[in-house]
């Protein structure tokens, strides 16, 4: 073979291997290519991407007033309280070697303030932050930014399981039940309530709450404890019930008139004042503001026949009945994959305030509510939009984390459940105020003991598996 055919071979070669190893594809405008070395082999090619940032959830603005459910003299004015406290008081049951290892990484960040006040943030611009130590005390108003996966680290490999309609339960059931109270004294019981128990029965449901309790959660007691306020047949979370008449009389005042709850103790009129519930909730959107309230009275109209009921957003125009509904709401991140996590605060207690001022009020109906967000579900399923991260640009990725067994109701379910969870409860402590008011005549020694017990009880109940999966879904890629 002569040498020019040789050549000309090595040409052609040459020609058609412009993308191996050894003459790897040219880099990007900008971009110099470095050695990177896998399994022992050398490659020339483009520089690894760089860390994307940390998808934060937003805590409250440090209040000026003692923090719900602390003892003043145990924990101080709020001026000394720290922001490593402060992180443990609002993420309760997290341990605390989880929190302390946040700050020593780094990851909690605090919005800058300068000496004129704190920064004003402009249309498309994000406030200056700054990473906060866990020694530094919390100034008034200031806002602490976490990753989200602290809220939310475990997940359940099992769905929750819910006791079969009996009238009479059955140890199994008695013994479901009891786990899940989260408290427990003389004159109260705080239930964790999963999704799909009915709180209230009536013919068809054997196997509601209410009917259960006095089997299963009666204890010492004679009767059962009875039901304060309600939950959705469909929605989790915090369950308060009273376990004697004068509790469960001054916890029904205090939910549905405050007024008639007062007496002439400062001290308890200061509780009852300081007495809220606040839900996490997954949304279809995302409001336009931010934070605000919703100030939109409900009515409620029958449908088939009288069969149903349904409440909607009064017209008030007086030929109506309507009730006051309030409630306070807040943004706790950005929109992904077409959904947003917020926080809601009821200021009045009505039926499905919450599930129709998220759809009707704000036009972002809850996921999983079918009732009052059909058609929006509809379009969200058939019309999956990507969100964009606003620094790099790049879209957001809703992909499973590693060896997690996606289960029936996230967000990645066909139909998913009702992703609205009461969270956080804070109330008075009816049982120091009742036994005050009885041990009135008796002697110091012991009235000075149950002074010692907080005004306020406030408990944090962890969301349920469908909920859980899909925070983990939504939020596990950025951190």
């Amino acid at each position: 073979m002569s040498f020019n055919v040789l050549r000309r071979r090595q040409h052609v070669l040459l020609a058609v291997r412009h993308f191996s190893r050894v003459s790897p594809p040219p880099p990007a405008c900008g971009v110099e290519p470095v050695i990177r070395v896998s399994n022992h082999i050398s490659h020339l090619g483009l520089p690894k991407q760089g860390p994307k940032p940390r998808q934060l959830l937003s805590l409250p603005p440090f209040p000026a007033h003692p923090l719900p459910g602390k003892d003043s003299a145990t924990c101080g004015q709020p001026s000394h309280i720290t922001a490593i406290s402060w992180v443990k008081y609002y993420f309760d049951g997290v341990p605390n070697p989880v929190i302390q290892s946040l700050f020593n990484k780094g990851l909690v960040q605090v919005e800058f303030q300068n000496s004129n006040g704190p920064s004003v943030q402009s249309k498309g611009q994000k406030n200056a932050m700054r990473k906060i130590k866990h020694n530094e005390v919390m100034e008034i108003g200031a806002r602490v930014y976490v990753p989200v996966s602290v809220a939310e680290s475990r997940i359940s490999r099992r769905f929750d399981a819910i006791p079969s309609g009996t009238l009479y339960p059955n140890a199994d059931e008695i013994a479901y039940l009891q786990r899940l109270v989260r408290y427990k004294d003389s004159a109260i019981i705080v239930l964790n309530k999963p999704p799909k128990l009915p709180v209230k029965g009536n013919l068809p449901v054997h196997n509601s709450l209410d009917a259960l309790a006095a089997a299963a959660l009666s204890y010492e007691y004679e009767e059962g404890p009875k039901l304060v306020h309600r939950l959705d047949r469909e929605s989790s979370g915090l369950l308060l019930m009273g376990r004697t008449k004068d509790s469960t009389a001054y916890l029904h005042w205090l939910f549905s008139d405050i007024n008639r709850a007062k007496s002439s103790s400062k001290a308890w009129n200061d509780a009852c004042e300081s007495t809220y519930q606040r839900y996490w909730a997954l949304v279809i959107g995302s409001p336009r503001e931010k934070e605000g309230f919703i100030c939109a009275p409900l009515s409620k109209v029958l449908l088939d026949d009288g069969k149903t009921e349904r409440v909607i957003l009064s017209n008030c125009s007086g030929l109506e009945a309507s009730q006051e509904a309030v409630t306070e709401y807040r943004v706790l991140g950005p929109m992904i994959n077409g959904c947003s996590w917020i926080e809601l605060r009821p200021h009045t207690s009505r039926k499905h305030q919450l599930r129709v001022h998220c759809a009707e009020a704000l036009g972002t109906p809850i996921v999983g509510d079918y009732k009052y967000g059909w058609f929006v579900h509809r379009r969200w399923k058939q019309m999956p939009r990507p969100d964009f991260e606003p620094t790099t640009g790049e879209p957001y990725k809703l992909r499973r984390p590693e060896g997690l067994d996606v289960q029936k109701g996230s967000v990645l379910s066909k139909v998913p459940l009702l992703h609205l969870h009461c969270r956080e409860l804070v109330l008075p402590n009816i049982e120091k105020f009742l036994e005050l008011n009885v041990l009135k005549s008796e002697n110091h020694h012991r009235k000075s003991k149950h002074s010692s017990k907080p005004d306020l009880l406030r408990f944090v109940a962890w969301m349920p598996s469908h909920m859980k999966i899909s925070w983990n879904l939504m939020s596990s890629y950025l951190v």
